[in-house]
């Protein structure tokens, strides 16, 4: 069988779809990704074929400024999705031949599943995080701009419709008529199908009804890269550091000066991860190690608490290593990971806004209690790390539930 794992977004998009492949192989399966460019070096280095698609996102989350940038307008957002949909029909189509099924992982797979109905193969469509899919029991991640306050979770999810097939139906159905395809009514249903999947840990973020969701786990990377040995020797050289990091995400300037002024506060060393904005201690003091591509998984069973914006991957990568977390969420899912963070007791949840050096000793000084820690220490043994394997060996055996 020949699979396709196609997603656009960054690592915490990426990776899970890597784990995925990596189980798929094992099982004697073919497997090509097309996601984007950024990428590509990593995952042809580890065998598989790549088939990049749109620009490299990373120059996207170089350093932000002080005030934020307005949100773009409904006819800024629809003219994005209409650009994205047309590069999307040509790019995945073409890594798609051959292959007989096809997985789109998250929600900006938007041609995917047409591709497959014209091809006439199986269509999978896996979500990270419950609160992208339509339940009863949360209301909808406000993508759209700012829910109506007194409309309850039904309501919110009906509006969400609507502005699925307002902004993107036009577009859609126009390249789908060009294919031969009749129109789609419902976007929202059309993308995520009836059956959709939830590469979520049950335990971090559990599905909590109504729609038929098939819920394997969290597809994790097991990652085997040891720990350089700069970064061995300060974790040797004292207590547990804190670990802060944005992963992929815009950072203000003064970001790294907030972290490091509040591991200070509170008489702790910090280790700074880099990422894709180039985050970097203040200065050259010894309690402080800044760090580029690391194997997180090694490196925060070895701190005190993590601190970093909320990504699906990250906040598993955390708990599943047993350490406090704090979440300074910023978009998209991060405030429902922040929000579970919090509920389940394995760390603080940062409140809304940028965070300063302040309120970041607050969240830490929360976070780094002992019984947090024992909590999260208890949570860890909870965590699945076969969510890859089980939906591999569900598409292996031809267990989709979705037609194309």
């Amino acid at each position: 069988m020949r699979v396709l794992l196609s997603t656009i977004g960054s690592r915490g998009e990426v990776q899970p779809l890597v784990a995925l492949a990596a189980e798929l192989r094992e099982l004697g399966q073919e497997v090509r990704l097309c996601v984007p460019p950024d990428f590509r070096d990593w995952i042809e280095g580890l065998g598989f074929p790549v088939v990049p698609i749109g620009p490299e996102l990373r120059r996207t989350a170089s350093a932000a400024p002080r005030v934020a940038p307005a949100p773009p307008t409904p006819e800024q957002r629809r003219q994005l999705l209409e650009a994205t949909i047309a590069t999307q029909f040509t790019t995945i189509a073409a890594a798609a031949e051959g292959c007989d099924v096809l997985l789109a992982g998250g929600s900006l797979q938007l041609a995917t599943r047409s591709i497959a109905e014209r091809m006439g193969v199986p269509y999978v469509y896996a979500s990270y995080c419950p609160q992208t899919l339509p339940s009863p029991h949360h209301a909808p991640i406000p993508i759209w701009g700012p829910p109506r306050e007194a409309a309850d979770n039904r309501a919110l999810w009906a509006e969400d419709a609507r502005h699925w097939n307002d902004t993107v139906g036009a577009a859609l159905n126009s390249h789908r008529a060009e294919a031969g395809l009749a129109p789609v009514a419902d976007v929202r249903s059309h993308l995520f199908t009836d059956r959709p999947w939830l590469a979520a840990d049950p335990t971090l973020g559990p599905w909590p009804g109504d729609l038929d969701v098939v819920q394997p786990g969290a597809w994790i990377w097991p990652d085997r890269r040891p720990l350089e040995p700069e970064l061995e020797a300060f974790l040797d050289g004292g207590e547990p550091p804190v670990c802060f990091g944005f992963g992929s995400i815009r950072a203000t300037p003064d970001l790294a000066e907030a972290m490091v002024g509040s591991a200070r506060a509170l008489g702790r060393r910090a280790i700074v991860l880099r990422g894709w904005a180039g985050l970097a201690p203040i200065d050259d003091g010894p309690d402080c190690l800044s760090v580029g591509e690391v194997n997180q998984q090694a490196l925060f069973e070895r701190v005190a608490a993590v601190v970093h914006h909320g990504g699906a991957g990250t906040t598993t990568a955390a708990a599943r290593a047993g350490a406090p977390q704090v979440v300074v969420p910023q978009l998209y899912d991060q405030p429902y990971w922040a929000r579970r963070v919090h509920e389940l007791g394995i760390g603080a949840a940062h409140p809304p806004g940028a965070p300063t050096a302040d309120s970041l000793t607050t969240a830490l000084k929360d976070a780094l209690r002992p019984d947090v820690a024992a909590r999260a220490r208890s949570v860890a043994g909870a965590v699945r790390t076969g969510g890859a394997g089980a939906a591999a060996r569900r598409l292996a055996g031809g267990d989709l539930g979705n037609p194309a």
